[in-house]
């Protein structure tokens, strides 16, 4: 089966605009106009696709899988947030992926306006310029989310050559030779190069010329364009080229996204966020006929007090859990004092702690846990120990370590008056360490 890097191909017969600026301009004139009055300039980021021909992966769609330490779409957003040519920028997102784009953004999501997409690219660019109504920006670039390696030159290029009636679309010559051929996969005609271009984005147009292109087609059922010039160019429209960028490329396949985090990981030494949390539980015997521990009931001559079930090895994990969150303890989610959880398995907190982790898209890397005690004998139970945190933290068996030692009789767990728990927990989160 033959499989073709897809892009779009524009044919024009005059030469290439150029503009030498860079994106370091805070005030732009519109082109063709005398006067000073400032370009108003807005952004739509298109990223609301499912990206099935990347793959799957447990980061998500293709726009939020990592690379250089963070999230494609990250990258993206960046490049337009960036330049101070733009004065508002429009995420267009699925709506499965509200908590993917919020970690993603991070502290910059307050300046982005989120807007959630349709069935097509086509509806979701529609639905991204309608948000941009109240703001009536003169001008309106769109941008595949899944283009990080877009440039403030580039940016500043397409910004300089808009004008009231003509949009902007960046483009790169074809150089390879192309041919045509059949559905049986044989050759059937080398197709001229001359005046072929590959078509990149972002695409720039005037705001209202564009919005009523899109709203044309929408309402004549026209869902078969491939990219926003084709829309433009159908409603009248006049699209101007200009040169594009090789290295803004569009990430399609998984292959490209790994050759893209390669690139980013030789541009500058990347530090895994990694944290270790610790906790410590302790917990007096009292008259009963067995002991819960690591999730597992022991038949004992006493049991464990507490305000739960008095897992004092789930307790000290939950803490440490919690602890890579800098969210607090064991206490502050669950108080004794509250009368629903008492008797409460402790599974309960752990299973809490970990969707902690999760929701701020950290990967548990491993789990430890030390019983103190004298009693009761740990060993048999370890396996079934290590079955039960296993299905918890939903990690891998080989991952977790489930150990204990006794107080060589000293003090109160000599004395057989309890039992203590040490857990330690290493979490790998998303991005970076902070310079």
């Amino acid at each position: 089966m033959l499989r073709f890097q897809p892009f779009s191909l524009k044919f024009w017969s005059f030469p290439l605009s150029k503009g030498n600026a860079v994106c370091i301009v805070t005030e732009r004139s519109v082109p063709g106009k005398t006067d000073n009055k400032k370009m108003r300039v807005a952004a739509v980021i298109v990223a609301a696709g499912r990206g099935e021909r990347a793959g799957q992966s447990v980061e998500g769609p293709k726009q939020y899988r990592r690379i250089g330490g963070e999230a494609v779409l990250a990258h993206t957003m960046r490049a337009f947030l960036d330049c101070p040519s733009i004065d508002h920028v429009v995420a267009v997102i699925h709506k499965e992926d509200e908590a993917l784009f919020a970690l993603a953004l991070g502290d910059q999501i307050s300046r982005v306006t989120a807007v959630i997409g349709g069935p097509t690219r086509q509806e979701s660019t529609r639905l991204g310029l309608l948000a941009l109504k109240d703001k009536s920006p003169d001008h309106v670039l769109i941008h595949d989310g899944v283009r990080p390696f877009i440039t403030a030159d580039l940016l500043e290029r397409v910004i300089f050559n808009l004008t009231p009636h003509i949009g902007v679309l960046p483009v790169l010559a074809v150089s390879d030779t192309l041919k045509s051929a059949g559905s049986d996969a044989m050759v059937s005609a080398t197709v001229p190069r001359a005046g072929l271009y590959a078509a990149q984005t972002p695409q720039a147009f005037p705001y209202q010329p564009i919005l009523s292109a899109h709203d044309a087609a929408f309402a004549v059922g026209r869902s078969d364009f491939t990219d926003d010039s084709a829309i433009a160019e159908w409603h009248g429209l006049p699209v101007r080229i200009v040169e594009g960028s090789v290295d803004n490329t569009k990430l399609t396949w998984a292959k490209d996204i790994e050759m893209a985090d390669e690139r980013l990981s030789q541009k500058q030494p990347f530090f895994p966020d990694v944290r270790t949390g610790n906790g410590y539980d302790v917990h007096s015997f009292e008259a009963g006929s067995g002991v819960m521990l690591a999730g597992v009931f022991i038949e004992h001559d006493r049991k464990l007090s507490g305000h739960s079930d008095a897992d004092v090895a789930l307790h000290a994990l939950t803490d440490a859990l919690l602890a890579t969150r800098g969210a607090g303890d064991i206490g502050t989610h669950f108080p004794p004092s509250d009368p629903q959880w008492k008797g409460a398995a402790s599974q309960i907190f752990v299973e809490h702690a970990v969707k902690i982790v999760k929701d701020a898209g950290g990967r548990i890397a491993n789990a430890d846990i030390t019983l103190i005690c004298e009693a009761p004998k740990v060993g048999p139970h370890r396996e079934a120990m290590t079955a039960a945190l296993s299905k918890m933290l939903g990690i891998s068996t080989d991952r977790i370590s489930v150990k204990a030692t006794t107080n060589e009789k000293l003090g109160f767990i000599g004395r057989k008056e309890g039992i203590a728990a040490i857990a330690t927990a290493s979490v790998i989160y998303p991005g970076g360490l902070p310079e």
